[in-house]
């Protein structure tokens, strides 16, 4: 009587939705079910939506406290004392009766609002007992007044909750890992299970300005959103009307689905230009002004981008005069927001207003995107060639930022500090998108060239997660004061590979951990990630869950092999200036990243080098990467850059390219021989420059490099 009162009242008060219950009745008799952990509702709310009454696994210290009888009376409690090392045991025995328990595997309530530290014991537990795993997701539980995000969320007493009840699965661990490495190796499953019960259970299925509604609703409109160096905050309610009206002007000169051009830097101005597009139906073109007029036009041609959205000051600023004149003689009609701005009148305020306080209806009017449709096109970076167009759907990028948020714990109190240029990928997705669709503040600089600047603004605004590749970070760590990165959590480090001496510098000066990542703009981009739980220096991090990933053999390469991926934040499709505005899809829905990786035996990948990053010498396979990193542990202040040339004798020859003034052959024989590597390794030519080329996103200019060499 009591439990269906309760669960009557409950449902009425929270809007309770249980999905998926039924998969409680086929995961058998002998179930370990396992819950996030968000609020003192959770083991209630488990308690009155399973069918059956389950067992709890509750300390023994709660278990005494008067104001949990009641709730005790609904279940089979299991008190378990964490001192007492047989208490492990014990509930194992009782699961091997072919019961059912309940054990939330972070043993406590989230501070975070996201999966903090799974304990492997849980996991310890499943594979002893044999038991099945049920993974349950709640979700709402946050924002009620029973949850320990008080002041960090906005709570409500009665925000909608749902249980969402996955399919049951089963621990394969092989019988040969004993003792502590097994419990280890069930600790690292029933992490990867919780992680996946997160991203399997997100919603994908809504477009970008969908997000940004429900985030508005969540943290509220009048939550700051974005701030750039004029100091002018935005919150969500500006960004909506601000949107709607910005949308409604761009509307009249584009049609609904066309890939518009956006070359802008990052400002807050960019983010309302890019979330007016999303409103109206417009396809953002994402266009990498930092390259020559021949690339931007390319590009252009390759997505049939007609109008290009741009801001005279910043032409002005960044000396972009020549881009402008090849747009234009190319027939590209170039829109200045400036100009767009002198348009809007009271009127126009007054539509947009109305429309940002019913941001849903009015959205729905004005456009009629699906999910699966393109929500951005990005172009590679032609590192290594002709510029590609990647086109991105709502769904691709969902599921990226699902994916990175099942694994990192960040929240609407932090705040992001994102330099990197909205033209790329990471910039883009983790710069940009994730903070705006999680309720982060984000601080938007315009350049991340700044060295001296950078570092200064990142305590002024109290920044506490920054995104860099290590050029950028390398940069900032030379300029900054120890103290510039006192507030600074977590740096995610990405699109080059990262120098232990970059590492090793943010670690000893300033007491921060730098996580190496791996992706690609056709992946919305991140593949794998070192984080918070588990990260393993010299490594790019473990697969994000939804991925799954292939090796493929690679002639001449022993370990590892070329990386094909496959998931929900795969790429729609290319652009090809071969055959404009054409989609083509990648083949089987995979990717093939064109690099030669290897995993350990606990998942983390290590990047070898690119498939095209390989010289053939003598007959031996020779890595680029790996020759450009023994020499930056030799000459840890410089910048190398190995490529390939032809070679009568012996087929290709190594040639090095650093801004080294004294760089010798002789310094670089003698440091190999010290330290066993192969006399293959060590260039056969040195060239030495005044500066490495980089293109706009900080990755190193492998195209323009070799045309230096060769020429």
């Amino acid at each position: 009587m009591l439990k269906s009162s309760l669960k009557w009242v409950l449902t009425k008060l929270y809007r309770i939705e249980v999905e998926g219950v039924e998969n409680y009745e086929s995961a058998g008799l002998r179930v370990l079910i396992v819950a996030n952990h968000l609020s003192f509702l959770d083991a209630l709310l488990i308690a009155l939506f399973l069918p059956q009454k389950p067992m709890f696994a509750i300390n023994t210290e709660i278990a005494t406290r008067w104001y949990f009888k009641p709730f005790l009376s609904l279940v089979k409690a299991f008190p378990l004392d964490p001192t007492n090392p047989m208490a492990t045991k014990s509930i194992i025995n009782e699961i091997r009766k072919d019961q059912s328990c309940v054990i939330f595997p972070e043993g406590r309530i989230t501070v975070t609002g996201s999966l903090m530290k799974v304990y492997e014991g849980p996991g310890l537990i499943a594979d002893k007992a044999g038991a099945m795993i049920l993974p349950v997701r709640i979700d709402g539980a946050q924002y009620t007044p029973f949850s320990r995000l008080k002041g960090k969320v906005r709570t409500h007493w009665f925000p909608k909750i749902t249980l969402t009840f996955l399919e049951p699965r089963k621990f394969e661990i092989p019988e040969e890992i004993k003792g502590r490495k097994r419990r280890h190796k069930a600790g690292i499953k029933l992490y990867d299970l919780m992680c996946e019960m997160l991203f399997d259970s997100s919603n994908l299925q809504k477009t970008i300005f969908e997000s940004v509604i429900d985030q508005s609703h969540i943290h509220g409109r009048s939550k700051v959103i974005a701030e750039d160096p004029t100091r002018n905050p935005m919150n969500y309610g500006q960004l909506l009307t601000r949107s709607f009206i910005m949308g409604s002007k761009i509307s009249g000169i584009t049609e609904e689905g066309e890939n518009v051009g956006v070359m802008l830097p990052n400002m807050v101005s960019s983010i309302v230009t890019l979330m007016g597009l999303q409103a109206h139906g417009r396809v953002p073109a994402m266009l990498n002004f930092s390259t020559g007029a021949q690339t931007l036009l390319s590009a252009c041609k390759s997505g049939c981008i007609k109008t290009i959205l741009t801001s005279s000051q910043f032409v002005e600023a960044g000396k972009l005069q020549a881009l402008i004149e090849a747009a234009e003689k190319n027939s590209i009609n170039l829109v200045y927001l400036e100009d767009i701005l002198k348009t809007v009148t009271a009127m126009d305020k007054l539509k947009g207003l109305v429309a940002g306080y019913f941001p849903a209806t009015n959205y729905s009017r004005t456009n009629s995107r699906q999910p699966e449709d393109a929500a951005f096109v990005l172009f590679t970076s032609g590192s290594e060639g002709t510029p590609k167009g990647v086109v991105l759907s709502h769904v691709n990028i969902q599921a990226n930022r699902f994916q990175l948020a099942s694994r990192i714990d960040f929240g609407p109190t932090d705040i992001v500090f994102n330099a990197l240029p909205i033209f790329h990928s990471f910039g883009l997705t983790g710069g940009t998108l994730l903070p705006i669709l999680s309720g982060i503040r984000t601080f938007y600089y315009p350049s991340p060239l700044h060295y001296r600047v950078v570092p200064e603004l990142i305590y002024g605004t109290n920044a506490t997660i920054m995104f860099g590749t290590d050029t950028f970070l390398s940069g900032y760590a030379r300029f900054a004061n120890p103290y510039d990165f006192y507030s600074v959590r977590y740096v995610f480090a990405g699109a080059e590979k990262l120098k232990d001496e970059t590492r090793r510098l943010w670690s000893e000066k300033y007491g921060v951990r730098i996580f190496e990542a791996y992706g690609a703009t056709e992946t919305s981009p991140a593949v794998t990630a070192n984080t918070p739980m588990h990260n393993r220096p010299g490594t790019v991090g473990r697969l994000l869950p939804g991925i799954s990933s292939e090796l493929q053999k690679v002639p001449g390469i022993e370990d590892g092999g070329r990386l094909i991926v496959r998931g929900a934040n795969v790429m729609k499709g290319y652009l090809l200036a071969e055959d404009p505005g054409v989609l083509v899809p990648p083949e089987n829905s995979t990717y093939d990243t064109g690099d030669i990786v290897d995993f350990d035996e606990e998942g983390y990948m290590t990047i070898k080098g690119r498939a095209k990053r390989f010289a053939k010498i003598a007959g031996e396979m020779v890595s680029l990467t790996a020759v450009e990193t023994y020499l930056a542990k030799l000459w840890p202040d410089n910048n190398s850059v190995v490529v390939c040339i032809a070679d009568s004798k012996k087929g290709e020859a190594l040639v090095l390219v650093t801004d080294k003034t004294d760089a010798s052959r002789d310094e670089i024989s003698a440091y190999t021989k010290k330290n066993g590597i192969g006399d293959l390794s060590v260039p056969r030519d040195i060239r030495i420059v005044e500066q490495i080329p980089l293109l706009g996103t900080g990755k190193t200019d492998y195209v323009g490099i070799q045309k230096m060499v060769q020429d």
